[in-house]
């Protein structure tokens, strides 16, 4: 075992952020504000070396680590423990988790800088850190359930940072409301697995997959029996559904975008919503048995990556845009999964995590330069004054839309070529569904691109909210400006990889030997990563290749619409934004998701909780149990205070009509006869 992988240096991983997180929450008045940064910053970046380290160990000596930390308890055999589990998939969520968070608090610094509750800020999201490293090294069920919960509890505080904005109130309770029901899943399915497999660990449930795999139940109404395994993974992705935010459990993304723009990069772009993406490809050994769990994936995901799609085309809030892009991508990413491509999955997980991350924290500098303006139509020309935010957010745009020798051009061209080459079912569907997606993502990325970047400056003679009359020396009010270093400084490093890191690593991740015991694939029955093989020669080839493919063609094809649209023909859109108005009205009610959850989903919930309040609780428990027997009690006790009046003549008669009664009684079988007689019976 190689010495980088030993449990103290794994342990500091987690620990180092959470440290960082206790520091800055409980003692951010003594440390104050350069305090608190610097401690959850050095956090952080210890908790980075640690990851590239294991990375390195786990990619070149094949390094593994696979054991327990702590046992909670022992409940009748099943095993509660704190463990770590570290192979291929863990080292990369490892590397990535902790370099964007490391690029999210340099950034962080300068956006929040005027912020009153900055100690908290950095408190939470290095707390975040922590809890996401938990659910990533997991080698069992109940920590990464932890892991899962604590990234959601921190979400929910991020999101209402500014608890004082309504909306911001309102955005992260349901955020909270919509992963419960996803949650609700999620441990329905954790319940079956240790139900019938005995066991919380990975390793030795999944040993028991083919066993598993044989168990059924009646189907409860019609129908043949229903296999145990298909309902645990169904039950384990709506759980994904929620946290990954897949069509219909996607609506809590968009609203929280009421939190600071940092943690939209953190949370909402590169990692905590694609905790569902790779607790499904952990899971890999489990979904490989149920084809009817794989086309549920399959429906889902294409079901969102081309209608979030949709609705990005329409928004004018900088920050939504890239919010619906991310609820597309992460579809691409579930279409992955189902087409038991489960390594580009996570390769696109990869990718996305630092080209969405840029996108994020790009359009938050924007943000600063326009004064908190987020309104994209009060943009334009700003590539003059904000050089650096201008060409790396084109970088991020072009990764984005899978310009060949991008990063996101290998991702995403081999999800598309992955379930293309799949058999299953519903692969029809998902790839028309992810080659429509294509053209969408260019076009809404490209509009918000050259709104924001180029033509007519339309920031001019409008003040700024919050500027009001502050002009300068010439009478106007002030240009937008360029952010300071440690702003720019991360959109540097994160455009980087957002270039390079697709062609330097797609060999050696789909087609090497990277993922070898961390993803299952049963390939006499799942045939796309087989087939992409056969194509695949080197990454330059593929992107040679890709100029002459249909989704190059269909991305330039998108960016040119939105040039000509917004640039050259602005009329065009209004023209079709009036012809369409039935469909416009659809695209800004977001397919009127909201209204339906909370009219007749959320009404229905209300009614069943009155009705089993008023029936069950009032009218039985309290009404009918409590109350009933209450009464009945006050009856008897009636019915005694009357018998005990105190009184020594009636007791005297009680007791003289007591014993003739009991004479009768033991005598009637001898004096019964005669008395019969004499009555004439």
């Amino acid at each position: 075992m190689s010495a980088q992988l030993s449990q103290n240096m794994l342990l500091a991983v987690p620990l180092a952020p959470l440290v960082g997180a206790v520091v800055a929450g409980f003692f951010g008045k003594q440390v104050g504000r350069a305090g608190a940064h610097t401690v959850t910053i050095l956090g952080v970046l210890i908790a980075f070396i640690i990851s590239a380290m294991t990375l390195q160990s786990v990619a070149v000596d094949g390094a593994r680590f696979n054991q327990t930390i702590y046992e909670w308890m022992n409940l009748g055999g099943l095993k509660m423990e704190v463990g770590f589990m570290v192979d291929g998939l863990t080292a990369m969520m490892m590397c990535v988790v902790t370099f964007v968070s490391l690029m999210v608090h340099i950034y962080t610094i300068g956006y929040m800088e005027e912020d009153p509750g900055y100690q908290r800020f950095f408190s939470y999201i290095s707390l975040f850190t922590f809890s996401m490293l938990m659910l990533v090294m997991s080698n069992n069920m109940l920590q990464l359930f932890f892991g899962w919960e604590a990234v959601g509890l921190v979400s929910y505080l991020l999101i209402g940072f500014w608890y004082t904005k309504p909306t911001a109130i309102f955005a992260n309770m349901k955020a909270f409301l919509v992963n419960r029901v996803g949650d609700f899943g999620f441990i329905l399915g954790i319940g079956l697995l240790v139900a019938y497999g005995g066991s919380l660990n990975y390793t030795e449930t999944f040993a028991k997959a083919n066993e598993l795999a044989q168990i059924k139940f009646p189907a409860p109404l019609w129908g043949s029996d229903w296999m145990m395994l298909s309902v645990a993974c169904i039950c384990l992705f709506i759980g994904a559904m929620g946290k990954s935010a897949q069509f219909p459990l996607h609506v809590w993304l968009p609203d929280s975008m009421e939190g600071p723009t940092p943690i939209s990069a953190l949370i909402h772009a590169a990692t905590m919503v694609t905790a569902g993406i790779f607790m499904v490809t952990r899971m890999s050994p489990l979904f490989e048995l149920s084809d009817t769990a794989l086309n549920f994936i399959l429906v889902i995901g294409a079901i969102t990556a081309l209608f979030m799609g949709f609705l990005g085309i329409i928004q004018n809030d900088i920050k939504r845009v890239v919010a619906y892009s991310t609820l597309s991508q992460l579809g691409y990413m579930t279409v992955a999964l189902g087409a038991s491509a489960y390594s580009v999955a996570v390769f696109h997980l990869m990718t996305h995590a630092f080209f969405k991350a840029l996108l994020f924290l790009g359009a938050g500098s924007v943000i600063i330069g326009m004064h908190h303006d987020q309104d994209i139509r009060n943009m334009g020309g700003l590539w003059k004054h904000m050089k650096i935010t201008w060409f790396t957010s084109l970088l991020g745009s072009l990764a984005l839309i899978g310009t060949p020798l991008f990063s996101g051009f290998y991702s995403k061209d081999s999800i598309i070529e992955a379930v293309h080459a799949s058999h299953l079912p519903a692969a029809n569907f998902a790839y028309a569904a992810v080659i429509i997606g294509v053209f969408v993502t260019a076009f809404y990325s490209f509009r918000m691109y050259f709104l924001v970047f180029h033509g007519k400056e339309n920031f001019h003679h409008k003040p700024f909210p919050g500027e009001h009359d502050h002009h300068d020396d010439h009478g106007e009010h002030h240009a937008p400006h360029e952010s300071k270093w440690v702003v720019t400084a991360p959109l540097i490093l994160l455009a980087i990889p957002s270039v390079v890191i697709g062609y330097l690593t797609i060999k050696t991740m789909l087609f090497g030997d990277f993922f070898k015991d961390a993803i299952f694939i049963k390939h006499e029955l799942h045939h796309a990563m087989g087939e992409l093989a056969e194509e695949f020669h080197d990454p330059l080839s593929m992107a040679i290749h890709g100029l002459s493919s249909l989704p190059f063609w269909l991305a330039l094809g998108g960016v040119v619409t939105a040039y000509v649209f917004y640039l050259v023909a602005p009329q065009i859109p209004a023209m079709f934004a009036r012809v369409l108005r039935p469909l416009v009205v659809v695209l800004e009610n977001k397919y009127f998701m909201d209204w339906i959850n909370e009219n007749i989903l959320a009404a229905a919930a209300r009614g069943l909780g009155t009705g089993l309040w008023k029936v069950g609780d009032v009218g039985i428990i309290d009404g009918a149990i409590i109350n009933g027997s209450a009464g009945a009690v006050g009856g008897l006790a009636g019915i005694a205070r009357r018998v005990q009046t105190g009184h020594l003549y009636w007791y005297a008669l009680v007791m003289i009509l007591g014993v003739i009664g009991l004479m009768t009684w033991q005598l009637w079988p001898y004096i019964g006869p005669q008395f019969k007689a004499l009555a004439g019976f």
